[in-house]
């Protein structure tokens, strides 16, 4: 099997990091030809691994029928499942840690999502950043990003999955502030890094408390204990409530949500590339990984089912009055986000079909953004307009982005977000309708503020500055190549009996018996629902802008405006409230007391101490071993106080790893006591 290579993937990216390092400057295009060989040679790896994964599930699928009509799986036919690796003992037999792979459906699937987008974003960002100084850093930063992701995916182990997880939050932030000259890119980037930080201590949490349950980090192993029973319901609950909390962090979710908005600041490409196809999806990856553990425990789905809700609508309603074309587009990367935890709740092939056809007409909604942001040179749609009779390939291929987006039939989207609202249609109670109705409304808003986006770039007169013109061809061509699977991709899992054994439902799937228990159907009504309500909203938002463009009544909305524009006051509370009543006013001058009297006054008396216990020492005992004894405290006096005082730096990066340290240690302090 070709899979048994699979490590190879997270290799080639890993590999081409140190080349683009140490040899980038020197090459003919800076490094950027390593990356590229890299990630297309990563593609074509992923290609061959899909492949592998969907022939074996679809030839049980296939034997069983289309699903729904069967009873149940042959006997001995399982879904597949290759997992290799080492296994390590560090503490001796009492804590094991698996560096090894585990390739599956989901694994598959995410492979082939990252690596195709992450090519795309390499290909564009040739043209996007060719005359920037630090291009060849950039170009390493994307490999180091695109390692970290795929070793995430391929992680059999939680432990290893929680490496890449950090890895792929320190790429976010370096990213983000990749022109860190600019103040607001600094704020962006340590505003991403310590509110997605806030949400880890959950996961980590989460996964200690999961190790100490069934006594490994292995996620088979903690799959299998959950199938065995006889686990505490409580705990269970509480450690996935807690992973909840990472994912809420690293999938911006409500109301961990803010850092996605800001993190815009970002060059496009990053914006395409982690806030649009990958790191956003971490947090949902992770709760598809363990989605037969979320079975196990009613609470925690309901609470992804309402936190899912939630973010679906109330980042729709900021999506409406952004005059930033990347922050329209950054909401609506948070309320699609909102669709698929929610859909988790309900349905595992729900979930994760909206996670990768979105993966695919986002990361081409936002490339098409930098393709505009690049001819007008302004990010202010105030400053567009007029654009598509000057920029025709980007016009097209942004409208099936955008088309795919709101979800008319028969695009990408339309097939995916149909499986969610059916999913939740099934489901049925409180959470099933709540996610129903808030799902509906969601597409009316997206058709409105995608519409409303569309007339205010493309349509009308341009009011900007300059003469916009047509990006390069490294610039259009990965806008070509994603618009094919924006329109197309949702066709792999059509919703009728005849084709399901062959679907996308049955490539990814985890288990026979629950492909068989959970078809992938048509609901006529729903979708009509669905699509009458989009293209209202598109009819809605055509009526206003069609013939000025330029007014915008969105902002005169009275209340409603103010308060959206206002992002519903929760920047004002996590900046003003917190960080500079709470931190700044009453935190830092205590902290500064803290350090100047108490950790001082420590080293000092502890010094004295140690002084006046010498003397006495000294007076009574041998005098070689007590002069010894006396300078070896002394020192170890002086070397903690100045190691106490390089604590107290300021820096933000190192309290992160300290913290991660610490934890880690508690982690497995924590699982050889268990």
């Amino acid at each position: 099997m070709f899979s048994e290579w699979a490590w190879l993937i997270p290799a080639l990216p890993a590999v081409s990091v140190l080349i683009i390092t140490f040899t980038g400057r020197a090459l003919p295009r800076r490094g950027a030809e390593v990356g590229l060989v890299a990630m297309a040679a990563a593609l074509v790896l992923s290609l061959v691994v899909a492949w592998e994964v969907f022939s074996h599930n679809a030839g049980i699928t296939q034997a069983i029928g289309p699903a729904g009509e069967a009873q149940a799986a042959p006997g001995g036919a399982e879904a597949f499942l290759l997992e290799r690796g080492l296994t390590l003992t560090p503490l001796g037999g009492d804590l094991t840690v698996e560096l090894g792979m585990r390739v599956d459906g989901l694994t598959a699937m995410m492979f082939l999502l990252v690596s195709a987008v992450s090519l795309m974003v390499h290909v564009y960002s040739v043209g996007y950043l060719r005359d920037d100084p630090r291009f060849t850093y950039f170009f390493a930063l994307l490999s180091l990003f695109s390692f970290s992701m795929l070793l995430l995916v391929i992680a059999s182990d939680l432990l290893v999955l929680l490496v890449g997880w950090e890895l792929v939050g320190i790429c976010s932030f370096l990213l983000i502030g990749f022109w860190w000259e600019d103040k607001h890119n600094q704020d962006a980037s340590i505003k991403a890094f310590l509110t997605t930080k806030l949400g880890d201590v959950g996961l980590i949490i989460g996964v200690v408390a999961l190790a100490g349950m069934f006594g490994t980090f292995s996620i088979q192993g903690v799959l299998d204990g959950i199938a065995a029973g006889g686990f505490e319901q409580g705990l269970l609950t509480f450690a996935l409530l807690a992973m909840v909390l990472g994912a809420v962090g690293k999938s911006a979710q409500f109301p961990l949500h803010t850092w996605l908005p800001d993190a815009m600041a970002g060059p496009t490409p990053v914006s395409a590339l982690i806030h649009a196809a990958t790191m956003v999806t971490a947090g949902v990856f992770l709760v598809a990984r363990l989605f037969p553990a979320y079975q196990a425990a009613p609470a925690a789905q309901a609470t992804l089912a309402v936190i899912g809700a939630i973010t679906l609508v109330m980042a729709g309603l900021l999506a409406l009055v952004q005059t930033d074309l990347k922050k329209v587009l950054a909401y609506s990367t948070v309320s699609q986000l909102g669709y698929m935890v929610a859909a988790l709740s309900f349905s595992y092939v729900a979930g994760i079909f909206h996670l990768f056809t979105h993966g695919f007409f986002k990361a081409l909604l936002f490339l098409g953004a930098g393709s505009v942001i690049h001819a007008a040179h302004s990010n202010h749609m105030t400053d567009m307009g007029g654009l598509r009779r000057v920029m025709p390939v980007t016009f097209w291929t942004f409208l099936a982005g955008s088309l795919a987006l709101i979800a008319i039939p028969p695009l990408a989207g339309f097939w995916s977000k149909d499986e969610i609202l059916v999913a939740a249609f099934e489901a049925g109670g409180y959470t099933g309708g709540l996610v129903l109705v808030l799902g509906l409304l969601g597409g009316l808003i997206t058709a409105f503020y995608m519409t409303r986006a569309l007339y205010l770039v493309f349509a009308g007169e341009f009011r900007g500055h300059g003469h916009p013109h047509e990006s390069e061809p490294a610039m259009t061509a990965p806008l070509v190549a994603l618009a094919v699977p924006a329109v197309a991709i949702g066709w792999i899992n059509l919703p009728f009996p005849a084709v399901q054994p062959l679907s996308f439902s049955s490539w990814v799937m985890f288990d026979v018996d629950y492909w068989v228990a959970n078809p992938i159907e048509l609901n006529a009504a729903i979708a009509a629902l669905a699509t009458a309500l989009a293209l209202a909203g598109v009819l809605g938002a055509r009526a206003i802008y069609r013939e000025a463009p330029e007014r915008d009544p969105v902002h005169h909305l009275g209340l409603l405006s103010h308060v959206l524009e206002r992002r519903y006051y929760l920047d004002d509370l996590y900046t003003d409230l917190i960080a500079r009543t709470a931190v700044r006013d009453r935190l830092a001058p205590a902290a500064v007391w803290f350090s100047d009297r108490v950790l001082d006054g420590a080293v000092y008396w502890s010094g004295r101490g140690t002084a006046a216990l010498g003397r006495v020492l000294y007076d009574t005992g041998d005098q070689r071993g007590i002069d010894g004894a006396i300078n070896g405290l002394g020192a170890s006096a002086l070397w903690s106080g100045a190691r106490m005082r390089l604590a107290q730096s300021g820096n933000v990066q190192l309290y992160a790893g300290a913290l991660f340290i610490g934890v880690f240690v508690l982690a497995v302090v924590f699982a050889t006591g268990a």
